[in-house]
């Protein structure tokens, strides 16, 4: 059994968490909430996610009213750790908007980067053999 503590949690992984009743997603957010998991956050990612948290469409089909979106959100924000990034390793990523992502998981000595965008993360210019890049499901099945 892997033992992780320090996980980036993109902000896909959170808003697919907020879109379905259940699934993998759910289950890390949950372990995060339980703090089973330390997330790691910054002032970028932080930013991505009020951004992502104010696209009403994106949540059209969520269980979940808005008022327990934002209480889920202020709960998640609760337990991450805020990480400075004092040095910036692009240009890195294809996607220049995922480099804050990579950046943050260097920073924060994080084990693992939770994402559905694997194949973004996986031509790095530049490459963190200790950090891993994992789905939901494949960081719930080696805990």
């Amino acid at each position: 059994m892997l033992a992780m503590n320090e996980l980036v949690i993109d902000t896909n992984v959170f808003v697919s968490e907020l879109r379905s009743a259940d699934g993998a997603s759910r289950a890390v957010i949950r372990r995060c909430l339980l703090r089973q998991y330390v997330p790691c956050m910054s002032l970028a990612m932080f930013a991505e996610y009020r951004d992502v948290m104010g696209r009403e469409q994106l949540f059209a089909d969520s269980p979940l009213m808005a008022s327990e979106r934002q209480e889920l959100f202020y709960a998640f924000i609760s337990v991450c750790r805020l990480t400075e990034i004092y040095y910036l390793w692009r240009p890195n990523l294809r996607d220049e908007a995922d480099n804050h992502v990579l950046e943050l998981a260097v920073a924060a000595g994080a084990q693992a980067i939770i994402t559905y965008n694997r194949t973004d993360f996986a031509s790095t210019q530049l490459h963190f053999p200790k950090l891993r890049i994992l789905a939901p499901s494949d960081l719930l099945k080696e805990i």
